[in-house]
């Protein structure tokens, strides 16, 4: 087999990697790296990275090759990215193509955008591995080509590799399996030759996703099909209110219920370990838990939500200026103001959190999980079960989605997993499952945020001035990643795509408060785009109707410096047939456009609406990735964007009564029904430019698309998220 073992790395303690990470390169700093001039100086250093097929490519005797896939793949379809990348170099036939999670190793898996750390996120697995894998399997290729020609006894410039034939033109022929041994003895070429876009014959291409059968069969495994030797389930009672800790537990009538082996408390609740699932629902609800809420939230998101409007009145700290806006709005023709609400967001994921740990004969753990962010999960579990990280083994699984919620800065539910490990005397491993409830009222969201904007427009309609004010919960702050993603108080996270704005404003002033509440909040796919954009595109367009002017001329205005922007911009407005408005009654498109992670999307969306409804006919999307290495997966993506969505436009919010969270499964917190999906329509700009990222960026424009259509069908403006459409009368 060619394979080199694995390099030996120190292991650092908890608090050196909390300071490491904090004060490097960590996770969403790509955020930084991949926008603007920047961009070529992150491409540049991505491509100096060494070739590493000792830690990317396993061909196996059977001809098989296997790819180390170093990120988690949640849905997305990254594995077949990555594999597609490195099997092109490589002069792989698809067939022989199969994949593999890395284990936990930020010396040979780091996350190449998030510096010294393993982790998916932020829509990089593409964007930091492309030069990575191309490399590799360049590397690997060179070596077979190096084995074929000892053993033939010819020029290695003589070997042709294709479709995973190595060929000789005296008519030899081997397959990969044949030479793997003799090329894992062979010198690694650090700078192997990459192929010309020309030369590509799998990057662009169709081909068949790699987890499609696996995951259609039912022989993929995700992490809630683990299954060890004497494996038992635990369940959590966490207290309803966020902040409140245990003050005392009966458990008496829970412990002699048919299957339970244990009851333990726990930083975070209480736990229930049974032989089975059900067992250990059953007994949690037996338990008679007493919660001390003296440090709890206790409010209303309603109330939370008023708090913010009357912060908005006064003055935050400055995210970005340019000019006096101030000015420019007091001397302009026509003024406009207008307040934007965003509700608290559940990732709501179809797989709940879950985590499997097994103690082994000599003290170390293996763990089974979608490990998203493996540094910190194998730092947080090695600090919580007390041994080093080198007594921690990851084994990531598949994962049922994320959209950022297993990504916590603190291993969140591995932590509790750990701490039931440590406090139960049992031998067994135990399977930590968050049951939907669980999963929808006990984690992470996405913040509440409460915007006001106001701008001024001359007598030709131009834009003399913006004034804009944000106020949430930052996600950063008081997280590891406060040191390099919050400056002067201001989180990156909270104010992106706003406060960098591409529209040429002469005079702007953005703000941000960052409100104080005990509610725990996350990056949710797309993270401050998924508020910011929306408030963007809605208002812009305001200022075109206002100027009377053409919502696509008039963005297209005020993006001179932004090409990639203005070119999926005209992409999707001529794919829409926007020029051709519809004429039925009730009938309007509305568009949006908006960078994220690198990526330029541009979404028209053609809604029929009035009389208290709303339905969304029709998504033409435009979107510029760079080279798309899978275009089917491109697409794939920002379907999948508009289906995670488009229930977040129509319906869905967390709402907190007394501080206890009302929705707790799907019957209140519904997700987009069939029914419900428009047709849409992808098309993707051609591209020379290094690869960027699809998983995050179709989330932010859907939004204010469907909100200027429904504005285009009825003249009537709906602002806030989600829609209010019982305020809508007939068009």
């Amino acid at each position: 087999m060619l394979k080199l073992d694995s390099i030996d790395a120190p292991v650092p303690s908890r608090r050196a990697f909390l300071t490491g990470a904090a004060a490097g390169a960590v996770l969403l700093a790509f955020r930084l790296d991949l926008k603007g001039a920047r961009a070529a100086d992150a491409s540049d250093a991505l491509s100096k990275a060494p070739a590493q097929p000792n830690a990317f490519v396993r061909i196996a005797a059977d001809d098989t090759v296997t790819v180390m896939i170093k990120h988690l793949d949640m849905g997305q379809g990254n594995t077949t990215g990555l594999a597609t990348i490195l099997a092109d170099e490589l002069d792989a036939d698809w067939s022989q193509m199969r994949v593999a999670f890395a284990p936990a190793d930020a010396k040979l898996y780091a996350n190449l955008l998030m510096g010294p750390v393993q982790g998916t996120g932020g829509s990089t697995a593409i964007a930091n591995s492309w030069f990575q894998l191309r490399k590799a399997g360049a590397a690997a290729r060179a070596m077979l080509v190096a084995a074929a020609a000892d053993k033939w006894a010819v020029p290695a410039g003589e070997i042709t590799v294709a479709k995973g034939v190595i060929g000789h033109k005296s008519g030899k022929q081997a397959r990969f399996g044949e030479f793997a041994e003799a090329a894992a003895a062979k010198p690694v070429p650090q700078e192997p030759r990459l192929k010309t876009p020309a030369e590509w014959t799998l990057i662009g291409q169709r081909v068949p996703r790699i987890d499609s059968v696996a995951k259609t069969d039912g022989t993929a495994i995700y992490s809630l099909d683990i299954r060890r030797p004497g494996q038992v389930t635990a369940l959590v009672a966490h207290p309803p209110r966020f902040g409140a800790t245990v003050k005392s537990v009966d458990a008496e009538a829970a412990q002699g219920m048919p299957g339970v082996v244990g009851i333990v408390t726990i930083p975070t609740g209480v736990a229930v370990i049974a032989r089975d699932t059900w067992s250990a629902m059953k007994a949690r609800e037996a338990l008679k838990v007493t919660w001390d809420d003296s440090a709890a939230e206790t409010r209303s998101s309603d109330a939370i939500l008023a708090e913010y409007r009357q912060t908005a009145k006064t003055p935050g700290l400055v995210a970005s200026q340019a000019g006096d806006a101030d000015a420019g709005i007091k001397g302009a023709a026509k003024v406009l103001e207008a307040e934007f609400s965003f509700p608290y967001l559940a990732h709501a994921a179809m797989e709940p959190l879950n985590a499997t740990i097994e103690r082994a004969a000599d003290g170390s753990f293996d763990v089974y999980a979608g490990c998203q962010i493996q540094t910190v999960e194998q730092a947080v579990l090695a600090a919580t079960l007390g041994v080093t990280t080198d007594k921690v083994r990851l084994h990531t699984q598949w994962a049922g989605g994320s959209f950022g919620r297993r990504a916590t800065p603190g291993a969140d539910y591995f932590a509790e997993a750990a701490a039931i490990v440590k406090a139960w005397d049992g031998k067994a491993p135990v399977h930590l499952v968050w049951t939907r409830e669980d999963d929808m009222a006990g984690g992470y969201y996405r913040p509440q945020v409460f915007h006001t904007v106001k701008a001024g427009l001359d007598a030709k309609g131009q834009i003399t001035g913006w004034r804009h004010a944000m106020v949430g919960k930052s996600i950063m702050i008081g997280s590891p990643f406060e040191a390099m993603l919050v400056k002067n108080g201001i989180d990156s996270t909270t104010v992106e795509g706003a406060s960098d704005t591409p529209y040429a404003l002469p005079a702007y002033r953005f703000e941000v408060h960052n409100a104080r509440e005990g509610v725990p909040v996350l990056w949710w796919r797309s993270v401050g785009h998924t508020h910011t954009a929306h408030v963007m595109e809605v208002f812009i367009d305001e200022l075109a109707h206002a100027a009377n002017a053409d919502p696509v001329a008039y963005r297209l205005s005020l993006l001179t410096r932004a090409p990639r922007l203005s070119g999926v911009l005209r992409l999707a407005a001529e794919k829409a047939g926007w020029s051709r408005k519809p004429s039925e009654k009730g009938r309007g498109l509305g568009v949006a456009v908006h960078e994220s992670f690198g990526s330029y999307v541009a979404m028209v969306a053609d809604v029929t609406a009035g009389d208290s409804t709303a339905k969304v006919n029709r998504i033409v999307a435009a979107v510029d990735v760079g080279i798309a290495v899978n275009p089917d997966n491109v697409r794939a993506q920002v379907e999948g964007a508009v289906g995670f969505a488009l229930s977040a436009v129509l319906r869905n919010r967390i709402t907190l009564k007394d501080g206890v969270v009302q929705e707790t499964n799907f019957d209140s917190y519904q997700p987009t029904r069939i029914s419900e999906m428009p047709r849409v329509e992808v098309h993707i700009v051609p591209s020379d430019v290094a690869p960027t990222g699809i998983g995050e960026p179709g989330v932010p424009v859907l939004a204010p698309a469907i909100a200027n259509a429904v504005f285009a069908a009825t003249g009537q403006r709906l602002r806030s998220l989600p829609l209010d459409l019982s305020a809508l009368r007939g068009a």
